[in-house]
């Protein structure tokens, strides 16, 4: 590199990742992007947001355009930070346009061709394939149930509703952070007993936060004088 990677370069630098990667013989570069609710949520000055929004635009349309080869973006947000016309992306008229429903998946039809793709809240059956998979993980695939039973996970899951009713499987933080704990105990305490772990586990806070609530009584610093009067 013969310059430092900026904010305004950064882009055009991972197209150039892309490319080595498929010299290399893979078959492109995906780049996954977390909370994006930082940028409309968290990011008080609109210009910024704007700024940021615009480098999103143009992410989006060479994808969509075939501008670009062998490189994939994934964006991970809330609904509040895709749908909030104060804040969120859909403030940013251009990609309201680009990002907005299919006007035809309706009544329970998806499209998942389009480039939002709306996910579900889990329910108890995949809270408990989660446990499961996670269980099989944590033991590398072999012997994934000498430690802990199916009714082992069973008796977790049944803790964690009475513990925290129905936030341990919309909003599971807590209970997979909880699970892998467990699952270590058992794995380097060769005397514990799962029962007796899983009946100690005390009462849980889950702790959410909504995005549209983050800074709440905060105003963009460019809206510090809209009810300014004489």
């Amino acid at each position: 590199m013969r310059s430092i990677i900026d904010d305004s370069a950064i882009y055009d630098y991972l197209k150039l990742m892309a490319r080595f990667t498929r010299i290399a013989g893979y078959s492109g570069f995906l780049v996954c992007l977390d909370e994006l609710v930082v940028l409309s949520h968290r990011l008080n000055n609109k210009q910024a947001r704007n700024n940021n929004y615009e480098a999103i635009l143009r992410i989006l349309n060479d994808c969509l355009q075939g501008a670009v080869e062998g490189l994939g973006f994934i964006f991970a947000a809330t609904d509040d930070c895709l749908h909030d016309r104060r804040r969120g992306l859909f403030s940013y008229e251009a990609l309201a346009s680009r990002l907005a429903p299919n006007r035809f998946a309706s009544e329970g039809m998806v499209d998942l061709a389009g480039p939002v793709l709306s996910l579900t809240n889990l329910t108890p059956e995949d809270c408990y394939v989660l446990l499961h998979n996670i269980r099989r993980v944590h033991a590398n695939g072999t012997g994934e149930s000498r430690f802990l039973p199916d009714e082992g996970i069973e008796a977790y899951l049944k803790s964690c509703q009475q513990r925290m009713g129905s936030a341990y499987f919309q909003t599971p933080r807590e209970t997979i952070k909880d699970f892998i704990g467990l699952l270590n105990i058992l794995e380097q305490n060769k005397q514990a007993e799962w029962m007796q772990l899983i009946g100690n586990i005390k009462t849980t806070d889950v702790q959410t936060i909504d995005p549209s609530e983050i800074n709440t009584g905060d105003r963009d610093q460019d809206e510090d004088l809209a009810s300014f009067r004489l």
